[in-house]
């Protein structure tokens, strides 16, 4: 056999076992790298935001190449849009877990509720939001992309809980996905929109938000309760 042809099946096999290989990875789809340069992209837009951040800030930051970073991410929006996602799921995914808990819808919504406000008041969650809104006039997608991948989603979570507790007659809601917006506002809107003026130092005290929560839920079940909600 020509050794041109050996070599070429050598080569050929040396391919073989490479894509085969139990640990390697598409190029941009090894979700340890991916996170590590999200991790780094959040301490540089939280320190900097968004307009003063750049990609070359984000590749130092979080120890990777610039070749490698726009192997997962195409641009700083794109970056951003997924940070925004990533930061959504961390922030939100727990509050579902607070509905399925137990207790009173009374005990259950405050739960929510103090959960909901302690997060959205955070010191990087009330950063984020800054971000977002600094940016939004100019690129209202990734405005749009927050909202509907964060409070949005979560609101979506709140509304067939209360339609599972209308069904069962506990509460008395004609319309679940406005009663979801009304929870939101009385447990967390005002505080949220106080700590990002810069009314209320974020995060504001835990007092204040119980007491907040407390009032919001007891107004809310004024309106929506039976005489068998507990």
């Amino acid at each position: 056999m020509p050794v041109s042809s050996k070599r070429d099946q050598s080569l050929k096999k040396a391919i073989e076992v490479a894509d085969t290989a139990p640990n390697r990875r598409v190029a941009g789809q090894d979700p340890v790298k991916r996170q590590q340069i999200l991790d780094g992209a959040k301490r540089v837009f939280l320190g900097v935001g968004f307009d003063a951040a750049s990609m070359n800030d984000i590749t130092r930051e979080a120890g990777v190449s610039k070749g490698t970073i726009y192997v997962y991410f195409g641009s700083k929006e794109e970056l951003f849009g997924a940070l925004i996602d990533r930061e959504r799921t961390a922030i939100f995914a727990s509050l579902a877990e607070t509905l399925e808990e137990g207790g009173s819808i009374k005990e259950t919504l405050t739960r929510f509720g103090i959960l909901l406000a302690t997060r959205m008041t955070s010191v990087q969650v009330v950063r984020a939001q800054r971000m977002v809104i600094g940016v939004s006039e100019r690129m209202p997608e990734l405005g749009c992309r927050f909202y509907d991948t964060g409070p949005d989603s979560a609101k979506g979570m709140l509304s067939a809980y209360f339609q599972r507790k209308t069904a069962e007659g506990l509460l008395d809601i004609p319309d679940t996905a406005i009663a979801s917006r009304q929870i939101f506002d009385l447990c967390a809107g005002g505080l949220t929109r106080a700590c990002i003026f810069g009314v209320l130092e974020a995060p504001p005290p835990e007092a204040l938000i119980s007491e907040t929560v407390e009032s919001g839920i007891q107004m809310f079940l004024a309106r929506y309760g039976t005489q068998t909600t507990d």
